[in-house]
């Protein structure tokens, strides 16, 4: 009889109730392939919009989501020379063909397609380097050598507004996080922000101006879109680029040119990131998340973890990391 194990399983989109908790066979892990026993499982927003259905690069339903987990090999299969019995690792679907089957008990892959973690590392921060993998690739991929003293992160507080914060600090940037409380300012300068913007105290452009002495910043990174993205190239310096990475408000409205052309002293600079670019691009994926991981071993970064909730209450999880409350990583624990 074959062995069961936890998992949530969709066969039909919608709201987070459609994430059930249920028995799946246990996988065996083929030739190259090892077997992980899940420790932490994090919450993504790429995960969000397949339980919804709304995402471009849907897996085929019924599946199991989920795009990274940490974990420990439990079993190798046969030729397995990379990966030991024991061994702790980071695992990304987007290494993946199908970017699912991380919100299991267990998960079998290549082990060519899995990240060894260093004797030491969190298991539990290891979770959240999926978020970091983005900020990784914005402040170095997406820049193609564009040189930058000066950064205002948008939703500083967030998943990914974490791992700007934390690795343009540690590249000897001045940033300025852009939130939206009292309590996620303070969350901020935690994380390493020299100064914060709040957004219910005005003007964020007047703001900027205030605290660059009007020269405004070098790089805005913005995850959100919609109708206040134009307004951010008011808050770039002379030579200032923008970066959109994310849709989360929709799509930014009003005339980008006009936004771009407005200030005759200013030469801006615009581009749109998306993880997508790099689908093709193996070497520079594991180049990005090697680094990561010996940040993350040597302490220069750090994942803060918002909330551990187990497993069996997924969709809970869903509706806290959709409430806009979160900070930092919310993961799940099997």
């Amino acid at each position: 009889m074959q062995e069961l194990m936890k998992a949530i399983w969709l066969t039909e989109t919608g709201a987070p109730e459609v994430l059930k908790y249920v028995d799946r066979p246990k996988p065996k892990p083929g030739p190259g392939e090892v077997l992980v026993k899940a420790h932490s499982i994090g919450v993504c927003m790429p995960e969000t919009y397949v339980r919804k259905g709304t995402y471009r690069w849907m897996p085929p339903l019924p599946v199991i989501p989920g795009i990274e987990m940490s974990g420990t090999v439990v079993e190798a299969g046969a030729g397995v020379t990379k990966l030991r019995v024991g061994q702790n690792v980071f695992v990304c679907a987007r290494e993946f063909r199908e970017r699912s089957g991380c919100y299991a008990e267990y998960l079998a892959a290549n082990e060519n397609l899995i990240y060894a973690l260093p004797a030491g590392v969190d298991l539990e921060q290891a979770a959240g380097l999926a978020n970091y993998q983005v900020a990784w690739h914005l402040l170095n991929s997406a820049l193609k050598g564009f040189e930058y003293d000066s950064a205002l992160i948008v939703a500083a507080a967030g998943g990914v507004g974490t791992g700007l914060v934390q690795l343009a600090k540690a590249a000897g940037r001045r940033v300025i996080g852009v939130v939206s409380s009292a309590e996620r300012a303070a969350y901020a300068r935690a994380q390493g922000a020299d100064a914060i913007v709040d957004r219910r105290r005005g003007s964020v452009v007047d703001q900027v101006k205030e605290l660059t002495g009007g020269r405004g910043v070098d790089l805005v990174l913005d995850p959100a879109g919609g109708p206040t993205m134009t307004s951010y190239f008011e808050c770039l310096g002379r030579f200032g680029m923008l970066v959109l990475y994310g849709n989360i408000e929709g799509r930014p409205s009003g005339d980008i040119h006009s936004a771009i052309a407005g200030a005759p002293w200013r030469s801006s600079a615009y581009r749109y990131f998306t993880m997508h670019t790099l689908d093709d691009w193996p070497e520079l994926r594991a180049k990005c998340t090697h680094e990561l991981i010996r940040l993350l071993a040597n302490g220069t970064i750090r994942v803060p973890i918002h909330e551990r909730i187990p497993l069996a209450e997924a969709p809970r999880a869903h509706r806290v990391f959709e409430s806009g409350k979160v900070m930092g990583k919310l993961i799940m624990k099997p």
